[in-house]
């Protein structure tokens, strides 16, 4: 069988399961088992997290790995990396891995900062006098020179995960895996990763990049896959893999919204200009009919966002009104958003002191804007910026 380029990721087949937690002592659900076996029940102590999963990762990509919380992101970077195994199938990995699979992933808490980059090193392979030539370079970028001969265990979380990113990508793996670690630094530090991990893309290292934060996938990575269900759902390029996983996270937001609150939504129109499409740059008109219990002063707030619950902007405005059924309208002079689907989000606060929540944040109507295309930056690069949006509220 011929031997797969470094930095290559064949994944073929695979199917992994677990054990279902027991939540008995383990001598009653011994019992209970045996009871299932006597009466020919299936045993039903085995959860699938993954199936038939099949993806070849070619070397020097970058491929992002999307999907709610235990989808089986997480499972999949760890058999890749060898912590676990699939229960059928294979995986092939060819060339070193730098993995950072949690926040202290590969460091030992009782070895000081220079004893973890040492050790860290040899288990990749490397010798101490190459792991002595990038010493330097790893404490620099974890900004850790004062607190490098102290035990791990005292470091913050933060430093923790610093050093952990330095030494996986300073000792040049041949694929990083990395899996949502960079939630735990500040932004200037997650700006640093970004542009190291562009710097070793472009030197030919393969990138397995798992991470809710939809903004930084598409920044970092060409290529996505989507989880959900234990399945592979969408594979391809990034923009077109997160379109996907967003409208689904959008659709089941709708129907997990419980719908509570004083006031009550009746109806929600997005239009664009005299009622037609919505277009970027130009109007945005909102009319939303409610029904209040009572005459009270109410805050709105209106927030668009690609499907998830953080807005890309959000919009307010504070009036009292009448008790019985409220038109309230809201008109965007210049909607800033490229080509694309959006979902619409919208809460209100009663009072003014003591305010309390009389609609909860919640998805209320999605959209599709028409316009240019976005062109995203060079990867590794995140563009950081506020939106102003100037609103004209009008309530009859």
């Amino acid at each position: 069988m011929p031997t797969l380029p470094s930095g290559t990721i064949q994944v073929d087949q695979v199917w992994k399961r677990f054990r279902a937690d027991r939540s008995l002592p383990e001598f009653r659900e011994h019992l209970k088992a045996l009871g299932r076996r006597v009466r020919g029940e299936p045993r039903g102590e085995w959860r699938w997290v993954l199936r038939d999963v099949n993806i070849r990762i070619e070397p020097g990509s970058t491929q992002a790995v999307v999907g709610v919380n235990g989808s089986g992101k997480s499972t999949l970077l760890k058999m890749m990396c060898q912590t676990t195994f699939p229960s059928a199938g294979r995986i092939e990995v060819e060339g070193r891995i730098g993995a950072l699979l949690e926040v202290r992933s590969g460091i030992h808490p009782d070895l000081t900062g220079r004893e973890n980059i040492y050790l860290f090193g040899n288990i990749l392979g490397l010798s101490r006098r190459q792991v002595a030539d990038r010493f330097d370079e790893i404490v620099d970028f974890a900004e850790i020179s004062a607190a490098v001969d102290r035990q791990v265990k005292f470091y913050s979380a933060g430093m923790a995960v610093r050093l952990g990113f330095a030494i996986a990508i300073y000792l040049r793996p041949d694929i990083l895996l990395v899996d949502e670690v960079l939630a735990v630094g500040d932004a200037h530090f997650q700006q640093k990763c970004l542009k190291r991990i562009s710097e070793v893309v472009a030197e030919g290292t393969t990138l397995v990049f798992v991470s809710h934060d939809l903004a930084t996938v598409e920044a970092v990575c060409d290529r996505a896959i989507w989880l959900a269900d234990s399945y592979v759902q969408a594979e391809g390029p990034t923009r077109e893999v997160l379109a996907l996983y967003r409208a689904s996270v959008e659709e089941q937001a709708v129907l997990a919204t419980p719908g509570e609150g004083e006031l009550r939504i009746l109806k929600v129109e997005v239009s664009g200009p005299d009622g037609g499409q919505v277009q970027s740059g130009e109007e945005l008109n909102l009319r939303v009919l409610l029904r209040s219990p009572e005459a009270m002063f109410t805050t709105f707030f209106f927030g668009i966002s690609q499907g998830t619950a953080t807005p890309v902007f959000v919009v307010r405005n504070a009036s009292s009104i009448p008790k019985g059924d409220i038109e309230l309208r809201c008109r965007l002079r210049h909607l800033p958003l490229p080509k694309g689907r959006y979902s619409l989000w919208t809460a209100a606060w009663a009072g003014q002191r003591d305010a309390k929540a009389v609609l909860p944040w919640q998805p209320v109507n999605s959209f599709e804007a028409f316009g240019p295309v976005l062109v995203g930056p060079p990867p590794g690069v995140m563009l950081l910026s506020p939106v102003h949006v100037d609103a004209h509220w009008e309530l009859s």
